[in-house]
């Protein structure tokens, strides 16, 4: 039990940390553009670390300045992820979408990290099929194919955090409209459309559905 005895008057500042469920997701933002983008306020935590490594194995070239990490990378992005990575944590998966978007064909290890209760990225997979992506997984690997993902319509199941993130990084790069209907609304995956729209790309949220409009490319941020 905490017991708290109030009626004194409080004062001073306090330093809030970063969000980390914020900061997987802007770290896989960067593989969409070839510019730098810049993430301040980045708590230095092992799953942060993780998802900066993998972006430094995907092909980016990574520095930190304090809380602030900047990503940059012209080159192609690498369409392999690394098995020892990826399993580390299931954000990792999100690189999937930037990955297929940009490059066409992705080999993405199915993900590790929290163990808390079966999360299956069977929404990942199936919302990016609607956007024209085909998929053979073997031997614990996801063997990915677009040579174009091209925009729909897509209903999640349910509000997931996770699927509602990776379809707004795919879509930014996609050709058309993307419909995401009954998405995740958390302030992380906000974050992530806000940051997507620094970069140039075209998001709308809307009462039943977030619209993403696809670009030919996305700027740094």
């Amino acid at each position: 039990m905490i017991r708290v005895k109030g009626g004194r008057p409080l004062q001073g500042t306090v330093q809030a940390a970063g969000s980390k469920n914020a900061a997987l997701p802007a770290v896989m933002a960067s593989l969409l553009t070839t510019s730098p983008v810049s993430i301040a306020n980045v708590p230095r935590l092992l799953d942060v670390d993780s998802a900066v490594a993998l972006a430094r194995a995907l092909g980016k070239d990574v520095t930190w300045q304090d809380s602030t990490v900047v990503l940059n990378g012209g080159g192609e992005l690498v369409q392999e992820a690394p098995a020892a990575l990826v399993q580390r944590m299931r954000a990792s998966f999100l690189a999937l979408g930037p990955i297929l978007a940009r490059t066409g064909e992705c080999r993405m290890p199915l993900p590790g990290g929290c163990a808390i209760g079966p999360r299956p990225v069977d929404l990942h997979l199936a919302g990016l099929r609607r956007l024209g992506a085909t998929f053979d997984v073997r031997g614990g690997t996801v063997y990915a194919h677009a040579p174009r993902l091209r925009g729909t319509t897509v209903y999640l199941d349910y509000p997931s955090v996770g699927a509602t993130e990776q379809l707004l990084l795919a879509a930014a790069l996609a050709e058309g409209t993307t419909h995401i209907v009954n998405p995740a609304r958390e302030p992380e995956v906000v974050d992530l459309a806000c940051l997507l729209t620094a970069m140039r790309a075209d998001v709308t949220w809307h009462e039943d559905r977030v619209t993403v409009h696809g670009q030919a490319s996305l700027e740094g941020a």
